[in-house]
């Protein structure tokens, strides 16, 4: 297999499984042979062999056929001499006793780490700076200085592809250039979970421990995986507990705030709020052509100098609003056409080629979003919001989040008020049609209402 061939496979394995398992788990393999209808490929770690047999053989043989390889078997061998990790920046993927090599030692020049789950794109140069995610980036910034912060731990959340990963990432990298000596822990949480399901099996519990508690900054992304999973939960607790104590820094990332991840337990909740808890906001109108025009300047160092026709970029930043991992993708699809056929990037041109992500990329609020934006501009806790209290302050807020949801969203009666802690649809009924009856009267009510859902559909 060639290796453009083998480009294709993984570029197709990128779609099924996404940037971060892709990274995670494809990026790693290499492929040895394809012939008599078997894949034989090899992974750097014992640990990723096996995960990636349990998890990823399906998609592999998928993503062979649509390169024109079909396979009917995969296997997956252990290389003889794995590729190195970057220098003190330790992937979960490694055992405990690995050595990373420095860059020097590698043969690379230009400082890349091939075997890091980190992506050389997500770094502080290339993340674009805005209102909805200033106060994340800022922090981000400060714990990437490798000094003393005063908040332990950061705990960064907010929907798919509003920059979590890019400010871990990132994170991770300026600590590598700044502190090269300082020994850097990035995981996802299902890497951490599985990683303390394996020293439990291996008897090696005593070698987990020791990793992740001798780390001088540990990382983990999406920590609303180990949600509901009593001994991982536990361990956490535990290693979280014993950083802290040693004063190392923690970093996490999860979609949500710490209090609103269901069967996460309390203890953690409470140790993840008691530092710096950053929400990063949907995008605007006005961050979104900034993303666009840095993403502009990268695609042209790929597809060289396309010609972009006017207002195409606020077309892209007005009509794609909910994913910037997708707003940057079409941006690229439409380089790539239009240096493969020789045109300008024109309206027309982006309309009929982005029609597929224009029709998925109609705005869809929903209730929880509602509620979220809802308790924020008026100043109450979301807890408040679906709880029982019926204080005013917070019944009206209420009823305008009920409002609004009958309003935009497609969900019924029923359906909105199991979302308002199990209420009867005859209590959301009657919230729309209080708010009705009062916005003809109250003025800051309307103006509540209009600025509301301007936010909600920007």
């Amino acid at each position: 297999m060639t290796d453009a061939q083998w480009e294709t496979v993984q570029n197709g394995l990128r779609d099924l499984v996404g940037e971060n398992s892709f990274i995670t788990w494809i990026a790693p393999l290499r492929v040895a042979s394809v012939d008599n209808g078997i894949a034989r490929l090899t992974a750097p770690t014992n640990f990723v062999a096996n995960w990636v047999n349990r998890n990823y053989t399906q998609q592999l043989r998928h993503a062979f056929a649509a390169a024109g390889q079909p396979v009917e078997r995969i296997e997956i061998a252990v290389s003889a001499q794995p590729v190195a990790a970057s220098k003190r920046v330790q992937s979960a993927l490694d055992a405990p006793s690995e050595t990373a090599l420095p860059a020097s030692e590698r043969g690379q020049d230009d400082g890349e780490l091939p075997n890091a789950a980190l992506d050389a794109r997500f770094t502080f140069d290339n993340f674009v700076v805005g209102k909805p995610n200033a106060l994340a980036h800022a922090a981000a910034r400060r714990v990437a200085e490798g000094s003393q912060v005063t908040f332990n731990p950061l705990f960064l959340y907010g929907g798919v592809g509003l920059g979590k990963t890019h400010l871990m990432h990132a994170i991770a990298w300026e600590l590598h250039a700044r502190k090269p000596e300082a020994r850097v822990l990035y995981v996802s949480a299902e890497q951490f979970m599985y990683r303390f399901v394996q020293s439990l099996r291996d008897r090696q519990i005593m070698d987990f421990k020791s990793l992740f508690r001798s780390v001088d900054v540990l990382m983990v992304d999406d920590v609303q995986f180990i949600a509901g999973k009593e001994s991982t939960q536990e361990e956490f607790f535990h290693t979280f507990n014993a950083l802290v104590d040693q004063g190392r820094q923690i970093v996490i990332s999860a979609d949500r705030a710490p209090g609103e991840i269901k069967d996460l337990e309390d203890r953690i909740k409470s140790r993840l709020q008691s530092g710096l808890v950053v929400d990063l906001h949907p995008t605007d109108y006005e961050l979104r052509l900034g993303i666009l025009q840095r993403k502009v300047q990268l695609n042209r160092a790929t597809y060289g100098d396309v010609a972009i026709g006017e207002g195409v970029l606020e077309f892209l930043a007005h009509r794609i609003t909910t994913n910037v991992r997708v707003l940057e993708g079409a941006l690229t699809r439409l380089f790539a056409l239009a240096s493969l056929v020789g045109r300008e990037i024109t309206l027309d041109l982006a309309q009929d080629t982005l029609a597929d992500i224009l029709r998925s990329s109609e705005r869809k609020v929903t209730v929880e979003e509602i509620q979220r934006k809802v308790a924020e501009h008026y100043n109450i806790r979301l807890s408040d919001m679906i709880g029982p209290k019926r204080l005013r302050t917070i019944a009206r807020p209420r009823q305008v989040a009920m409002y609004l949801a009958k309003q935009m969203t497609t969900r019924s009666l029923p359906e909105i008020g199991r979302r308002f802690g199990g209420r009867d649809h005859t209590t959301i009924m009657h919230g729309v049609r209080k708010v009705e009856s009062l916005r003809s009267t109250d003025s800051q009510l309307a103006e509540d209402l209009d600025l509301l859902r301007r936010l909600l559909e920007s």
